[in-house]
């Protein structure tokens, strides 16, 4: 199972209130697949390990410039008071990117792990 790092939304994978994020990679990911939310991902110092947080179900992708994001999209990421504008600026910023670019939209659903007995895989 691949690891995917929540480290700017980090409360908002554990309260569960984020069900969709955004990357400018993740090209192999696909409907179906298991990935493990972690907190920080790269730059693990000799010693440390992995935060885990959830294991989420992917529903859907779409490639798609960051201006196109929306109101209720907004809310799935985890910034229910948000503007469209107000999440635009925070991730171009936090990524160096425009508006106009591209990111994948990622869909997914939190996973109980007791259900699926998916301790032995992580």
């Amino acid at each position: 199972m691949r690891n995917m790092s929540f480290s700017m939304t980090t409360e908002q994978a554990r309260n569960q209130s984020k069900t969709v994020t955004r990357r400018q990679a993740w090209r192999n990911i696909a409907p179906g697949q298991l990935i493990q939310q972690v907190v920080k991902g790269m730059g693990i110092k000799k010693g440390e390990k992995v935060e885990k947080i959830h294991v989420v179900r992917i529903l859907s992708t779409q490639w798609q410039p960051v201006s196109e994001i929306t109101q209720s999209d907004v809310i799935k990421e985890g910034f229910p008071i948000w503007t469209p504008e107000q999440f635009i600026e925070f991730y171009c910023d936090a990524h160096g990117i425009y508006p106009e670019d591209v990111c994948n939209r990622i869909e997914f659903e939190y996973v109980d792990c007791e259900q699926m007995d998916l301790r032995k895989e992580g």
